[in-house]
């Protein structure tokens, strides 16, 4: 990238980079704007391009203000519930077409920031790191909605902490912060992207600490037990809770008799009211734990959690990722199928791909499947998916991405074409992996899924649009940005996916 030195000055690039940092994503495609019911043709029947004359006429008024961190939380500064509100789910207040304003708005910002920068890899002169104009670096279609609004996650941690009432077992979400000392856990009951099936979960729970003997861990070195509680649960209504327990230095045979205290309390107990499926124990000693650090310990009830999606039923084990709104997630994963535009003579190479469901979901339509995941309990519920949906031609490895995926090329390069979906988490693609995409020739389509397109996620496009560089091993052709397809999984929130699309 010696010539991208001359042109631009790498500390105005480092300053941009730290500009691009806005909100998620969220999208939607012409195919599905058709028939949306009773969505204005504000988002639906807009597509925008270059000086982007025809979006957003007017912002929304209420709830534009940036909200302030307040120095101290008592209860003057207005009831517990709706200042957890404001701060979980910032846009609650807001119809939910005044939150796809917004949200789209966000994606706008975003996408221009990202074309100065562009425009900055190929020598145009940008004078500032804040564009004046309008003109944006690819298709922007509209916001695709959350076909659910609330209620709508399938999966919710709740921490336990002390509570405006200064009782340490209290079950729910943090307002204030750990630098400033004054974090109080408030209960979840009305969030509105939180079911009432998760919070009744969590009521419960605190019930049986407020019975246990034993204190809560709230901070690790001033010892405690009891940890926090996720919540999983599928369509058909089936629930999941996994409790998280420092051992402190417990011995087994005190270990086993708290077990059996929340596994009676959940069968027997008050908490059988919960209705649970599984009941999962994890013993940890560090903020998070993945079950090949420490396994899930099922206490009672059926081990994983099935649901339904694009005609696949999918297996979801208790580490595994799964989209948080499940019914959005099928609108996600139709937008990258159809933006992938693969065929049957097309490898599909889906990294980071969790459960397998958007490789899965196109198998048919492709000669083969590869997909490549951290988490091994996620790699083996997309193998049992596969095999319970007879699918055939797809292949999942479980590792790092930037260890498997240079090889794994390798291995392909027989003239075939490669189309690639990558959907990291928020850190962003590995750049090992960036460069493994670049250099393959057989790539000539990708798929980016972002919910939070900055800091590393903004590099990963950066390299992967730029001239070729010998000095960072970026050696192949540059991907071209063609579309950008946000769409909302997060209701009441400021995040949304965003789905891009390279093409060379």
């Amino acid at each position: 990238m010696a010539g991208l030195k001359r042109r631009v000055p790498m500390h105005s690039l480092r300053y941009f980079i730290s500009m691009v940092g806005l909100f998620s994503k969220s999208g939607l495609l012409p195919w599905y704007a058709r028939n949306p019911p009773g969505w204005s043709q504000l988002f639906l029947g807009t597509v925008c391009k270059g000086d982007f004359t025809h979006v957003i006429a007017t912002k929304c008024q209420k709830g534009q203000k940036s909200q302030k961190k307040p120095s101290h939380l008592g209860p003057l500064d207005g009831s517990w519930q709706e200042r957890l509100a404001d701060v979980v789910t910032p846009l609650w207040r807001l119809s939910y077409e005044e939150q796809l304003k917004v949200k789209f708005e966000a994606q706008k910002k975003i996408l221009q920031r990202l074309e100065s920068y562009i425009q900055m890899l190929n020598g145009v002169n940008v004078t500032t790191a804040t564009p004046k104009s309008e003109s944006l670096p690819c298709l922007l279609h509209p916001i695709i909605p959350s076909p659910v609004i609330s209620g709508y996650r399938n999966k919710s941690t709740f921490s336990v902490n002390r509570g405006p009432d200064g009782n340490p077992k209290t079950v729910g979400y943090y307002l204030g912060t750990w630098r400033d000392g004054n974090i109080v856990c408030v209960q979840s009951n009305n969030l509105k992207n939180i079911p009432e099936k998760h919070s009744q979960v969590a009521q419960y729970y605190e019930v049986f600490l407020r019975q246990s003997p034993l204190e809560p861990c709230l901070v690790f070195h001033e010892g405690g037990y009891w940890r926090e509680l996720i919540v999983r649960t599928n369509s058909q209504g089936h629930t999941m809770a996994i409790i998280t327990f420092h051992p402190q230095k417990l011995s087994q045979e005190e270990l086993h008799v708290q077990k059996e205290a929340v596994k009676e309390f959940f069968i027997r107990g008050p908490g059988a009211a919960c209705d649970l499926t599984s009941l999962y124990f994890q013993e940890s000693t560090m903020t998070r734990c993945s079950h090949q650090q420490s396994p899930y310990q099922l206490l009672f009830g059926e081990p994983y959690i099935f649901e339904e999606l694009l005609s696949l039923k999918i297996r979801i084990s208790p580490d595994a990722f799964f989209q948080i709104n499940t019914a959005g997630a099928e609108m996600l994963y139709r937008t990258v199928g159809e933006l992938t535009g693969v065929n049957s003579d097309t490898i599909l190479l889906d990294i980071c791909c969790g459960t397998g469901v958007i490789g899965l979901s196109l198998a048919q339509h492709t000669s083969q499947v590869l997909g490549i995941e951290l988490v091994e309990q996620a790699v083996e519920d997309a193998r049992w998916t596969a095999a319970f949906n007879g699918i055939t031609n797809s292949e999942f490895h479980t590792g790092r991405a930037e260890k498997i995926l240079p090889g794994l090329l390798k291995s392909k390069e027989d003239g075939q074409s490669i189309v690639a979906v990558v959907n990291p988490a928020r850190a962003g693609l590995h750049y090992k992996v960036i460069q493994a995409i670049r250099n393959c020739r057989a790539i000539r389509t990708l798929v980016f899924v972002s919910c939070k397109l900055h800091g590393e996620s903004t590099r990963n496009v950066i390299e992967l649009c730029c001239p070729p560089d010998p000095a960072k091993k970026l050696l192949g052709e540059p991907f071209v940005l063609q579309q950008a397809v946000p769409v909302d999984l997060f209701p009441h929130t400021p995040h949304c996916e965003l789905v891009l699309l390279f093409t060379r």
